[in-house]
């Protein structure tokens, strides 16, 4: 508990008032209009206020001593994080030379009446290759590859699997050039052979060869249903999609998979047929941050003397990516100088910096006066007159980034032969700069533990610095082959769907966050400790309920909210009795379930309430029960709930 701070005055406007007009009766008792009205009454209580502003600046000295502590503890406010998301551009049409779109091109939201745009900024260059189909061929699981080109181009039909598909079967699709980063339209004419599937969800997966393996491709809309009809399907290929020689033949091979199906997922018991196959490039994807990038900024000249400080024209500076760099200029060059976290261990030849990146501030190195009289310098001195530039800083952020999936549409830039982009996915890791109450709440546990990961709350404290993008970190006993050491689960922030809606690859970190927080506490770990940092686990809860309401009432309305509160509370981010996420390991209850939906319902009855669990990954529901019990290590996830609202008395 901390301890109390003292209130140095305590009088107020009035008592300042009350105590001046006792004081005039002891001195001046012929002075007895009081009033308001009274010319030295207006005095006494103009004076009042200029002395209560006085009291409040008095009593924000233990706050500015407070702030001086923290400064001589090194402790620097947290600049912002930008939020990144995945964008892509789709072209006008397939184009045959390659569009580059270079690093720094803008995109943003839409303007509204109410609201500014969001800015993102591309952080890579994209090249969007041509491509063409120069080979098509069959590769049976357990069987010989076929090579289908001729067939496929004298317009024959070809099985693109075993008479009788089996797993593993395969139809392979080489392009002229690897298309890493690409977005591809497959077209195919096919026929009605494939009987059995369901082509809402055919057990298909397309993938690409990046040079070690097969690596799976999303898919965006499928118009052949499972290779049942003419049509196209867009694939959206990862990075690292390569050149590779495949049955005599270099080509940048794509391939359309049979896997083994779902548990209720129909499987096919005729092979499709292919008589006509396209492939075309019609976009790329790259990565966004709502961050603008400044190049080639001055900060100014060196006086040659130790402990210079230079500020940048803007910002906060940002972090969480590569951090900036300081050029001196020396002789017909530049010499580049490294951003360090402190100066204890430079020596006076270094070339160190240290960044104050909220206040976008460079702090050179300073000379320490030892008993003898001699200086020591902590690191080198640039020449007087020598000029300090930063080649490249990134600025801005926050969590004015975090945008829902499909909200950017905006092509800020002009680039040639795009035509529109979107965002499959919602923006994430954007983090407002720290605030200096934050600080001071930090401060007390960087001084108990010293640096040091003890204890599980250590963990917690030391994750949740390294990567202030992720809403909640657990530490928990390992167990299995780690046992005795340490497990650290992750959960990322997400922006919710609209109705809170969750979906469960949001809530799989970014493997750069595990490598953050990894990397963190392995430098800090006691010698010995096993450390594993993972996602954390999950078990799916569906609720499925039916309501009843009076013939007055909007059945789509109660619907909604009831839906609504079922996403609301049974949320691992925000949900739970106190809506600061679902606590790990608490099961899930019928009675505090029936509780929320009948809040929500209103008027309306509850009439029937189930509680199945789930699996997030396979959507494959289990029995009805009214106590759903979870893992200690694990979340709850709001998996596809269903709410039926009939009206009272009607047929």
């Amino acid at each position: 508990m901390a301890l109390p701070s003292p209130n140095l005055d305590d009088r107020r406007f009035q008592q300042l008032v009350d105590e001046a007009k006792r004081y005039v009766q002891q001195q001046a008792p012929e002075w007895t209009d009081h009033n308001v009205s009274d010319p030295g009454v207006t005095l006494i209580e103009t004076f009042a206020h200029m002395v209560d502003q006085l009291l409040y600046r008095l009593n924000r000295v233990p706050d500015k001593n407070y702030t001086a502590f923290l400064d001589l503890l090194g402790i620097t406010l947290f600049p912002p994080a930008a939020a990144t998301a995945e964008v892509d551009f789709w072209l006008s049409a397939a184009q045959p030379e390659t569009v580059s779109l270079r690093a720094g091109t803008e995109v943003s939201t839409v303007r509204s009446e109410t609201e500014e745009a969001v800015v993102f900024a591309t952080v890579e260059d994209l090249a969007v290759v041509p491509s063409r189909l120069d080979r098509v061929v069959t590769a049976p699981a357990g069987g010989a590859q076929q090579d289908r080109t001729t067939r496929i181009g004298e317009g024959s039909d070809v099985r693109c699997f075993q008479a009788r598909p089996a797993v593993n079967d395969a139809v392979l699709f080489g392009l002229s050039a690897a298309v890493p980063r690409c977005i591809l339209v497959v077209r195919l004419d096919s026929r009605v052979e494939g009987v059995g599937v369901d082509p809402r969800q055919p057990p298909l997966v397309w993938e690409v060869w990046d040079g070690g393996g097969w690596t799976a491709c999303e898919t965006g809309s499928d118009s052949t249903g499972g290779l049942n009809r003419p049509g196209e399907v867009v694939v959206f290929v990862p990075p690292g999609h390569t050149l590779s020689v495949n049955s005599g033949h270099q080509a940048g091979w794509l391939r359309c998979r049979v896997t083994a199906p779902e548990a209720g997922q129909p499987f096919y018991a005729q092979s499709p047929t292919i008589s006509r196959a396209e492939v075309l490039t019609v976009g790329g994807t790259t990565t966004v941050a709502h961050a603008e990038t400044v190049t080639d900024t001055l900060l100014g000249t060196s006086d040659g003397v130790a402990g210079q400080r230079f500020r940048l024209p803007r910002a906060p500076v940002l972090l969480d990516g590569e951090p900036p760099e300081v050029e001196v200029s020396a002789g017909d060059g530049w010499q580049r100088w490294t951003v360090v976290d402190h100066f204890g261990g430079s020596s006076p030849a270094d070339r160190h910096v240290v960044i104050d990146a909220t206040a976008g501030e460079f702090l050179l190195p300073p000379a320490v006066r030892e008993p003898d009289g001699s200086l020591r310098r902590l690191g080198a001195v640039p020449p007087q007159g020598a000029v300090l530039r930063v080649p490249r800083y990134r600025t801005g952020g926050g969590t004015g980034g975090n945008i829902a999936r499909n909200a950017i549409s905006v092509l800020r830039s002009s680039v040639p032969y795009v035509a529109r982009v979107d965002n499959r996915e919602a923006a994430g890791g954007g983090v407002d700069g720290e605030t200096v109450e934050n600080a001071k709440l930090r401060a007390p546990n960087l001084l108990r533990m010293q640096e040091r990961a003890v204890t599980a709350d250590d963990f917690e404290f030391i994750a949740a610095r390294a990567a202030p993008s992720v809403a909640r970190v657990k530490c928990l006993p390992a167990t299995g082959e780690a046992a005795g050491g340490v497990r650290v689960l992750v959960v990322p922030d997400a922006v919710a769907d609209e109705g809170d809606q969750l979906r469960f690859e949001q809530l799989i970190p970014a493997e750069r966050t595990l490598e953050l927080i990894c990397s963190a506490l392995d430098e800090r770990r006691l010698v010995g400790t096993r450390l594993v940092v993972h996602p954390a686990e999950y078990l799916g809860v569906t609720v499925v309920a039916r309501l009843q309401v009076l013939g007055s009432e909007d059945v789509d309305d109660t619907r909604q909210r009831a839906l609504a509160a079922l996403y609301r509370y049974l949320n691992p981010l925000r949900g739970g009795p106190d809506g600061g996420g679902w606590p790990f390991g608490r099961p899930v209850q019928y009675g505090e379930v029936f509780a929320v939906l009948q809040r929500a319902a209103g008027t309306a009855v509850v009439e029937e309430l189930l509680l199945f669990p789930a699996n997030p990954d396979s959507g494959v529901r289990g029995n009805p029960a009214e106590r759903i019990a979870v893992a200690p290590d694990a979340l709850i996830f709001s998996h596809r709930h269903h709410v039926a609202v009939t009206v009272r008395g009607a047929g």
